[in-house]
This record gives C-alpha cells, sequence and structure tokens, in this order.
C-alpha cells in the first residue's frame, strides 16, 4: 500500500525540480531592448562664432555653426526630404560686426535615414542637410551639413550588458562573429531563448545641439 502513494509524490519532485531548472535557465536571459536610443547632449556655445578670412560679410565655405533642433527626429518615423527647423546658438561675428544673430532660423532636410532592423546591426542613423537661413527678414539659399552622422549603437553595445548565462553568452558570440546577415532567433535550451527584436532607431530630441558646416560660401551681408 504504501509502495504505491509513494510513486505519485516522487513524480511530483520530479516535475517540481525541471519546473524549476527551467525557470533558472529562463531567467538566464534578457531579450535586448528596443527602445530608441537618444543622442548625446552637446553642451550649447556660450561664446560667439567668428568668421576669419573670408570676404565681408560672408560666411566662407568650412565655417561651422551650432543650431538648435526646434522639433525631435528619429530614425523610426523620418522619411528622406523630410523638413525641419534649427535656431542659432550664438551670434556669429565679423570683425565686431553680428552677420547672423543667435536665434536665426535655419530650414533643414533629412538627406539619409536608415531605421533599425533585426540584422545583426540593427542600427538606426540618421543624416542631416541645410538649404536655407533667414538672416533679419531676409531669406538665403545656403548648402551645409551636419558634421556627424546621427547613429544607434545597435545590438552589438548591448550584447555586453545582456544579463545571460554561459551556455546562451556562447551562443550570442558566435552569431555576433559569424554572418553579418545571420537572424537572431535561436532557442537555447529546455527554458531560455533569444528573441528576434527590433533594433534601436536613434532620435535627435527638441533642444539638441546639431553642429553644421557650410560647403558653398553665403554673402549675409555688406
Amino acid at each position: 500500500m504504501n509502495r504505491w502513494l509513494t510513486l505519485p509524490v516522487a513524480m511530483l519532485s520530479i516535475t517540481t525540480a525541471a519546473s524549476a531548472c527551467s525557470a533558472r535557465e529562463s531567467s538566464a536571459v534578457t531579450i535586448p531592448s528596443s527602445s530608441p536610443e537618444v543622442v548625446n547632449q552637446t553642451p550649447a556655445p556660450t561664446q560667439p562664432g567668428t568668421v576669419v578670412g573670408a570676404a565681408r560679410g560672408t560666411i566662407p565655405v568650412g565655417q561651422e555653426m551650432d543650431v538648435r533642433m526646434s522639433r525631435s527626429l528619429s530614425s523610426e518615423t523620418a522619411t528622406v526630404e523630410q523638413r525641419f527647423e534649427a535656431t542659432t546658438v550664438v551670434d556669429v561675428v565679423q570683425d565686431g560686426r553680428v552677420l547672423i544673430p543667435a536665434g536665426s532660423v535655419v530650414e533643414g532636410i533629412v538627406s539619409g535615414v536608415e531605421k533599425a532592423g533585426r540584422l545583426l546591426d540593427r542600427k538606426g542613423s540618421l543624416t542631416l542637410a541645410f538649404d536655407r537661413i533667414h538672416v533679419r527678414g531676409r531669406s538665403l539659399p545656403v548648402r551645409a551639413t551636419a558634421t556627424q552622422v546621427f547613429e544607434s549603437g545597435g545590438i552589438r553595445e548591448e550584447a555586453g550588458t545582456a544579463g545571460i548565462g554561459a551556455g546562451v553568452g556562447g551562443v550570442i558570440g558566435g552569431l555576433l562573429g559569424g554572418t553579418k546577415g545571420a537572424i537572431i532567433g535561436a532557442v537555447v535550451g529546455a527554458g531560455g531563448a533569444i528573441a528576434a527584436t527590433d533594433g534601436k532607431d536613434v532620435t535627435i530630441p527638441t533642444g539638441a545641439i546639431v553642429r553644421l558646416r557650410i560647403d558653398s560660401a553665403v554673402r549675409v551681408g555688406s
């Protein structure tokens, strides 16, 4: 009689142990985050920009200016040729004369966008260009580009911070070291899994400071 009562108890113990093992296996894996990555905030300049070695009233090729974004942009939603505005942060001066006052509106376009995907790099990026500036009531055409491409870190950065067990870590390491186009979607062990989530898009928030470089000289004063 006792022998028959003992069997279900033993089976229950085995099931409980297996469930605990599965739970430990699952908790060892952290699915990488797909939240947007915000670009580093550049401190706003406090001194006027200075034009040197150019004709009077002219902003020369290579001159850099800092502008403040009037709205946010994200690689998740932005489209090529989408328009946006920014404002100059400080005065741009030449020989003590203000050529471009702080607060002047600069118009720009998104010249390149790459949305984050499910592949290994999983990076979002934005490239910005500027084509018009408003100075003291005058609207002037300009050719300028942002001095950097805004890009998220992608899954390669996430791999170093994901809370994963040694066995799962070996699988991730193999995937990251393999073909660039490989998709992460492997089931690991009895309870662990690495999910193929979307990558990180990059966001330039409202108020961010972006540095632009003039690509064609523009005359703004006499």
